[in-house]
């Protein structure tokens, strides 16, 4: 029974195995029958769009396929340039690129506010003073540095007024908290300070240009003898307190320098003091740092 079941599958088998003709006659058949295309994706065999499709179409749903896959976003920058250089065209009536008329219109710094100069203040008298004794020593220098001695400042008195053999002009001149006692007498121009000498206590050069301006100013240098006796405040005070105190004594010796050295300011006494500490702060007006926590 097994071996009849074996044969009737062997049989079964067999003629799906064996070709039904030989294989000339099957590449024969395969010549003479067309073979079905496949249907393409536009269209149907029904309907006859057949094997391939006409180039015009082909690169119409190729440029649809591009618009649908996402690009790449431009940045603003690029974006705006791209719009103005599409709306002008790329150039201007005047042959001008869009980018140079836009910068040409727009005008740099028009959105600053302007810068309010406020008017020069009038410099009072002791600070015209020492601009003047700045100048003064700077043109010194200047000359003795090239060798030209010749050109000098004229002085405000034409003729300086000979003193006699043994008088004698006192006065005093002050400065912040600095007190100087000047007296003038007729001398060949040394000045002393504290029984030293000008350059001695002085050691600047601007500090003492700024005690002899009276005297050079005046023309009265080289013809009178000083002698100070100075206290107080520093050195700055010290030698501006000389300078208030041999102006005073120069209009003692002559009254007609009165006017311009007061126009020159060095017969003022300058009021100006260091301002007094208050109560609970650093300094005059320095407050200690304020802490919330």
């Amino acid at each position: 029974m097994i071996e009849d079941e074996e044969q009737q599958q062997n049989g079964e088998q067999a003629p799906e195995e064996q070709p039904e003709g030989t294989p000339e006659e099957q590449q024969a058949e395969e010549q003479e029958s067309p073979e079905e295309a496949p249907p393409s994706e536009g269209g149907s065999p029904e309907r006859g769009e057949g094997e391939g499709e006409p180039p015009e179409e082909a690169l119409a749903e190729d440029a649809a396929t591009e618009a649908d896959t996402p690009t790449e976003v431009e940045p603003p920058a690029a974006a705006a340039e791209s719009t103005a250089s599409g709306a002008d065209g790329g150039r201007g009536e005047d042959g001008s690129s869009g980018d140079a008329r836009k910068k040409e219109e727009v005008v740099p710094g028009a959105e600053l506010d302007p810068i309010a100069i406020e008017p020069e203040r009038e410099l009072d008298a002791e600070e015209r003073a020492r601009r003047e004794a700045e100048e003064e020593e700077r043109l010194r220098r200047e000359r003795e540095l090239i060798g030209d001695v010749d050109e000098e400042v004229s002085p405000v008195a034409a003729k300086p007024a000979k003193l006699e053999g043994d008088a004698s002009y006192a006065a005093t001149g002050k400065r912040k908290s600095s007190v100087a006692r000047v007296i003038l007498r007729q001398g060949s121009g040394s000045i002393e300070v504290n029984k030293r000498t000008l350059e001695e206590y002085f050691p600047r050069s601007y500090l003492q240009s700024v005690a002899k301006q009276p005297l050079t100013q005046t023309g009265y240098e080289g013809n009178v003898d000083v002698r100070v006796r100075v206290h107080g405040g520093g050195i700055s005070g010290q030698a501006a307190a000389v300078r208030h105190g041999i102006a005073r004594a120069l209009t003692e010796v002559d009254p007609a320098l009165r006017p311009e050295l007061k126009r020159r300011g060095m017969l003022t006494r300058d009021a100006r003091v260091k301002e007094r500490r208050k109560a609970g702060l650093k300094k005059a007006r320095k407050r200690p740092q304020f802490s919330k926590r």
